[in-house]
């Protein structure tokens, strides 16, 4: 069974690109938000936001990118 944290592009080359947002909500809010709507989270702080997008991603440089928009939880 394949591990679920670990996606790969359909590709087939082994590149799994960014899999968290992290940005401010229309209301100044700090969000994670994991780009396949599986996961993420409202936080206090930028700094806690990155550390939990992070921390769910194995630290991998390019698996977290910072929102030029605004970004919501899709409910």
């Amino acid at each position: 069974m394949a591990d679920s944290t670990h996606r790969t592009d359909p590709r087939g080359d082994g590149w799994q690109g960014p899999r968290f947002v992290v940005g401010q909500d229309r209301d100044g809010r700090w969000l994670a938000v994991e780009i396949h709507g599986l996961g993420g989270g409202i936080f206090r702080s930028r700094a806690d936001a990155l550390h939990y997008a992070a921390a769910e991603t194995g630290r991998r440089p390019d698996a977290v990118r910072l929102a030029t928009e605004p970004v919501a939880l899709d409910a």
